[in-house]
């Protein structure tokens, strides 16, 4: 990239021969950061293995993540319900 002319400042070509140089350089740059920002963002959205890729303790792990996380929306439901649920009792406190 150090021997790259910069973007901002106007190149003088003197023949055709130098603008198709230019604009082959250009290209294979574009392809190279294309191809990068292609792996990139691969990276950033991979799909997780399959179930039937994993081994049987990722399989027990992931089932208890899975478990927690519905115990604990259950939880949070049956605590919000309890708060706002109107009913004819009246609290006294």
């Amino acid at each position: 990239m150090e021997n790259e002319l910069d973007i901002t400042t106007s190149a003088a070509y003197k023949s055709l021969e130098e603008i198709r140089t230019r604009k082959d350089s250009l290209k294979k740059q574009i392809r190279k950061d294309d191809q990068e920002i292609r792996t990139l963002w691969g990276n950033l959205f991979h799909k997780p293995e399959p179930l039937g890729v994993m081994t049987p303790s990722k399989r027990i792990t992931g089932l208890m993540s899975t478990g927690a996380g519905v115990l604990d929306g259950i939880i949070l439901g049956w605590k919000l319900y309890r708060k706002f649920k109107s009913g004819k009792r009246s609290k006294r406190r």
